[in-house]
């Protein structure tokens, strides 16, 4: 019996010490503002917050300093969801409360709301107690240890803002709730995006086309019946021709992950039913946001496959010449970081990277960046763009003309928090990519009947000896488009079975602006007597020697003759009427003979070929300007 009534004394004197301490940890000294704040914690012990955050709203009532009440509110409202009264019960009991190690977690939380509402000296001022308080997640410390770094970037990116004229394209083109991931073709005329009519992510997403007539953008409408369909499809990149649509799909029978890439070519005004990419790209995860090289042969995408550096990377694949894809390789440091890094935009001319991170130091979530490539075909350090482009909030795509003059990108519009529109924009200096690009395009025919045909043409940089680009000329209508950069001198082929290839050439080495090309191809049927120029054969003034630079075009000219095995060709050397006519002759003959030799010496049977010189005696215009002149110094190849 003593034992018994000495265990229950002891309890009692154990109960009363705990209460004391509890009391004793709590700042407050109202005994009413305590008695809520108890009866709180009962009702929070079983589960019924909202009776809880009532009581507690009681013990502030009595006492407005009550630190504890405004604490136990806050974690409550945390796990309800509710980031706005987080924010402002953490805001009354921290702001003024000296530091405690205790608190780290409501630090933390703190500062994380401080930071994505843009409030940088605060989030750095609470991510430093935060630090102080020697937390023992690693996670969490290097997190604010990197925020701190990002709150410094952000103070000082704001201090020199990149300026830039921004407007809202028309509500012709923003007919939708949200719109976005826009992708221009390269001569500017079409414009494709994805659009939802509702807020609600579960509406369908479709691409929309507009496009362009005497500078205003048209009514967008659905880009085929093909292509969209009660599943969503977006993200979509088109080529600078406008024939190739990569876009994103998710949930299809025929799916390899979440969500998918999908391939149409458009041939005329139709375009072909989608097909899945493939498996070689494809994954079991979740494959988006596609970014087409200006020739559709090159395809950046956004992965949270395995094998990456980060939770979201960006991946490349290359197609083949059959038209499958290669295994996609990972892009790497320094593009790829141990965040996300997603929704890359190549620039048509293929030298300037541009995407969005949350893995480099930005002004915080997702920021815009831009990496160049340099000389070595490896990329720079990505540079992020800038406030106010960039902000403390997410950004999305951004896309770059071929000119660099001007951008288009999506964002929140000023009609509600939800809508999102799209914009264009001047593009600054500091944003322009390293090599401004304009294009060629025309159309290719049958030089007899004029009819258009399909054919392959094919850009490469003679300096290199380096296919840059390869589309095909629609089999309908003839046309093609393809990209040429600044700085750079091209030889364009044109081929097409049983037809004479054609070659051109393009010189944009000089200072010159930039300015489009219009320019109609004409193909020669093989037969007898069916002469070409060979635009790409290059000499030094009075020498016969060909130059490393004619190497591309001797290579396409030893392609032609081994596909076509029964053509015999004579090579004819051409010249002005500048100097003596007797040099001139033995010039245009050792000139031809140059190119027999070089065709012979690389696998041509000799007796398929032979050399003639003419002198200046077959001129293609009067010899009375340097640019008729330089028309006249050729070199042709004509069937015999």
């Amino acid at each position: 019996m003593y034992k018994k009534l000495l265990f229950v004394f002891l309890f009692m004197v154990i109960s009363v010490v705990a209460a004391v301490a509890q009391n004793r940890s709590l700042s407050t000294t109202s005994k009413r503002a305590e008695n809520f704040y108890n009866k709180a914690v009962d009702y929070e012990k079983a589960r019924d917050f909202d009776r809880a955050l009532s009581l507690l709203r009681d013990a502030v009532e009595k006492d407005p300093n009550f630190t504890e009440a405004y604490l136990k509110a806050a974690h409550l409202n945390q796990m309800m969801g509710k980031k706005e009264a987080v924010l402002q019960l953490l805001e009354k009991a921290l702001a003024d409360a000296p530091f405690s190690a205790a608190r780290m977690n409501n630090y933390y939380t703190l500062a994380e709301l401080y930071f994505e509402r843009g409030n940088y000296e605060q989030a750095s001022k609470f991510y430093s107690f935060f630090l102080q308080a020697e937390p023992r997640k690693m996670a969490q410390a290097e997190r604010a240890q990197q925020q701190i770094k990002t709150v410094a970037y952000a103070i000082e990116a704001m201090r020199s803002p990149i300026e830039f004229k921004s407007e809202i394209l028309p509500e012709t083109v923003n007919r939708f709730f949200q719109q976005y991931f826009p992708s221009i073709t390269a001569d500017g005329k079409q414009l494709i995006f994805t659009a939802r009519k509702g807020a609600d992510r579960s509406q369908d997403e479709d691409i929309y086309i507009s496009g362009q007539v005497n500078g205003i953008w048209q009514a967008p409408v659905s880009i085929s019946s093909n292509i969209n369909t009660p599943a969503n499809e977006g993200a979509a990149s088109i080529s600078g021709d406008g024939k190739t649509l990569v876009f994103t799909s998710c949930n299809r029978p025929d799916g390899n992950g979440d969500c998918d890439l999908y391939i149409s070519y458009r041939t005329g005004n139709d375009w072909s039913k989608p097909q899945n990419i493939g498996s070689s790209v494809n994954s079991r995860y979740w494959d988006s946001q596609p970014a087409l090289s200006a020739d559709g042969r090159t395809l950046y995408f956004t992965s949270n496959r395995g094998g990456g550096l980060g939770k979201e990377d960006i991946w490349i694949t290359h197609q083949n010449d059959d038209g499958t894809w290669q295994k996609p390789s990972n892009a790497g440091a320094p593009i790829n970081s141990a965040g996300k890094d997603m929704a890359p935009f190549l620039h048509a001319s293929g030298s300037t990277l541009y995407f969005v991170s949350d893995g480099h130091v930005g002004l915080g979530g997702l920021d815009v960046f831009m990496a160049v490539k340099g000389e070595d075909q490896k990329w720079s350090e990505p540079q992020n763009m800038g406030y106010p482009l960039n902000t403390f909030n997410h950004e999305t795509a951004l896309f770059i003309t071929p000119d660099s003059k001007t951008g288009y990108y999506s964002r929140q519009g000023e009609t509600g928090a939800d809508r999102i529109q799209l914009f264009s924009l001047v593009v600054p200096a500091q944003w322009r990519s390293r090599e401004e690009s304009t294009y060629a395009q025309g159309r290719v025919f049958d030089a007899d009947t004029k009819k258009p045909i399909g054919a392959v043409v094919q850009l490469y940089n003679v300096k290199s000896d380096s296919l840059e680009q390869q589309v095909r000329a629609d089999q309908q209508s003839g046309e093609y488009t393809v990209v040429l950069t600044k700085g750079k001198q091209y030889a364009l082929y044109v081929t097409a079975p049983n037809y004479l290839m054609n070659s051109l050439s393009f010189d944009y080495t000089s200072s010159n602006a930039l300015t489009p090309v219009a320019l109609d191809v004409y193909l020669k049927p093989i037969k007898a007597g069916a002469s070409v120029v060979l635009s790409n054969l290059f000499f030094d003034t009075n020498e016969y020697k060909l130059k490393p630079e004619s190497k591309t075009e001797l290579n396409k000219l030893i392609s032609f003759l081994q596909l076509n095995k029964d053509v015999k060709l004579e090579i004819e050397g051409h010249t002005d009427d500048v100097g003596q006519e007797q040099a001139n002759q033995l010039l245009s003959e050792r000139r031809a003979k140059s190119v027999v030799e070089y065709l012979a010496q690389n696998g041509i049977n000799s007796q398929r070929l032979r050399s003639k010189g003419y002198g200046e005696s077959k001129p293609v215009a009067p010899n009375t300007t340097e640019e008729n002149r330089s028309q006249n110094r050729r070199i042709e190849m004509r069937v015999l």
